[in-house]
């Protein structure tokens, strides 16, 4: 992509950003987002295992970082039927434990998260970065780029039941969440809601910690950037937070 300001680069082109783009991303979100187990377990790995899949988008005169980008491969059907309910965890669970990130004629990319400096959110970056992932994919041999997304403004609404929200639309009759929206002016369809994409467990003291928040009794809250309530058990100690997203579907050409 050419900007007189950025461009975007695979970290195979910039291996010297790897650090870079690690610290960058984890505190852009909530603290109780970085400890879904199966990220921390896996995560890392496509920094190193998949460099070419990474977009990072950099000022030209500097260097600083502005957005990350990032996807993986894995051999999929391409069928839409075969997307889990399970998300991201299933991506990262597919890739790395099951096998299904080694090259084959079946071969889907599958993106993870775009993270862009809150300070220039509202100038088009995230879109830019789809882009990117598409031109990656095509360049791959990638038939489809699908994205478990989280709906940036869901969390405004966390008692609305998602099937619900994903169908709400804007006076264009795109989608009504901003971040879906992206995805839709790029030619995305919305495939289904993925119920379970990340699963996230802690103690009562540790989503205290994560939150800010006390949790005097047993029930649900509605928890700060949380899409959906937080259930606490204080019998049981345990807090869980079950994240759904919406699988979108971009074709590749």
């Amino acid at each position: 992509m050419n900007n007189p300001d950025y461009h975007i680069v695979t970290l195979d082109q910039r291996p010297d950003l790897m650090e870079t783009v690690s610290r960058f991303c984890g505190p852009k979100w909530p603290a109780f987002m970085l400890e879904d187990p199966v990220a921390i377990k896996h995560f890392d790995s496509i920094y190193e295992q998949f460099p070419q899949y990474q977009q990072v988008v950099i000022e030209k005169d500097t260097d600083r970082l502005l957005a990350v980008g990032n996807c993986i491969p894995m051999n999929h059907s391409g069928d839409t039927a075969d997307l889990s309910d399970k998300g991201f965890d299933w991506i990262l669970t597919e890739v790395f434990e099951n096998g299904k990130g080694n090259i084959s004629p079946k071969l889907s990319l599958f993106a993870l998260q775009i993270v862009i400096d809150p300070n220039l959110r509202g100038q088009s970056l995230s879109s830019e970065v789809v882009k990117a992932m598409l031109t990656t994919g095509k360049e791959h041999g990638c038939k489809a780029l699908f994205a478990p997304v989280r709906p940036n403004k869901k969390h405004l609404y966390p008692i609305t039941p998602i099937e619900k929200y994903i169908r709400w639309t804007d006076a264009d009759g795109l989608p009504f969440d901003s971040w879906m929206r992206v995805h839709a002016r790029l030619g995305a369809d919305i495939v289904k809601v993925c119920h379970a994409s990340m699963h996230i467990a802690g103690t009562v003291a540790e989503w205290e910690s994560w939150t800010g928040m006390q949790f005097p009794e047993s029930g649900d809250y509605v928890v700060p950037e949380a899409l959906v309530p937080v259930r606490i058990d204080r019998e049981a100690d345990t807090g869980l937070y079950v994240e759904p997203n919406v699988w979108m579907h971009h074709r590749i050409d």
